[in-house]
């Protein structure tokens, strides 16, 4: 398999368990949605479980990884308020707990730059393709 392949199916995975997390565990997700948004906690819990599962789908099948992709870099940069939102709700937990809420703030980015590099992937792929079948359609003219 190649490694732009195991990249994309490992992103695809992250995204699947954790959206599979926001439904069997929503309490801790809960307390991380900002308080700022309109509606219920729980709400917001679930809209983003399963946005993440429909981006899991996305990213695993080539024919939609592209724009799946790029949605999951989206999404990362949306969710970052919930996670700014964790790290000042637990600035007074043991040390551990704090070191973790700020230790997912820099986390961000190099997720964001791993979905694009996803989807750049899979335009290569496409162009790739496309190439080889202009190549076999010139060829039978």
């Amino acid at each position: 398999m190649p490694r732009s392949e195991r990249s994309s199916l490992l992103l695809a995975g992250l995204l699947a368990t954790a959206g599979v997390a926001h439904f069997a565990r929503p309490r801790q997700f809960d307390a991380i949605a900002p308080r700022s948004l309109p509606g219920s906690a729980r709400t917001w819990t679930h809209v983003s479980g399963a946005a993440e599962l429909a981006l899991a789908a996305g990213v695993a099948l080539p024919r939609t990884r592209k724009a799946a992709a790029l949605a999951t870099a989206a999404f990362f940069v949306g969710v970052f308020p919930a996670n700014v939102q964790m790290a000042v709700d637990w600035r007074h937990r043991p040390a551990p707990q704090k070191a973790a809420a700020f230790g997912r703030l820099p986390l961000q980015l190099p997720l964001v730059l791993w979905a694009r590099s996803v989807a750049k992937n899979a335009e290569n792929a496409e162009n790739s393709k496309n190439s080889k079948n202009s190549k076999n359609a010139e060829g039978r003219s």
